[in-house]
């Protein structure tokens, strides 16, 4: 009986941890979005492409990759957590771009607030 009991318990534990509810960040904008995963690429790439500067030396754009990993944290604020590229010129135009993302209603988990990470690449 009592590993019956332990195995039932298990079996249903298991179940509960499997279903976890989560939820992606919401930009702004997105809340009535049926897809807001989407949504929230969509608006990523159009604040990316408003909001990038491009640096110059020269008279030249100054070009380059990066792969910046940022937090949307609990309170629903952008923070950034590393930017990785050859060209350190790109790499502060991409962390301000960044830093720059409104604050946003937060992702959740078993609907409480819970921060997501994102590693993007991109090519400047």
């Amino acid at each position: 009986m009592k590993k019956l009991l332990i195995i039932t318990c298990l079996f249903f534990g298991g179940i509960a941890v499997s279903q976890a509810q989560q939820t992606s960040p919401v930009w702004p904008g997105c809340e009535d979005s049926k897809d807001v995963s989407a949504c929230f690429n969509k608006k990523l790439a159009q604040h990316v492409r408003e909001n990038y500067k491009y640096p110059m030396e020269g008279n030249e754009y100054i070009r380059g990759k990066v792969t910046i990993s940022f937090d949307v944290t609990k309170e629903g604020k952008v923070v950034v957590k590393s930017v990785e590229g050859p060209e350190p010129a790109v790499n502060d135009a991409a962390r301000k771009m960044i830093e720059a993302i409104p604050d946003m209603k937060p992702g959740t988990l078993n609907g409480r607030p819970d921060t997501r990470n994102f590693t993007v690449p991109f090519n400047f």
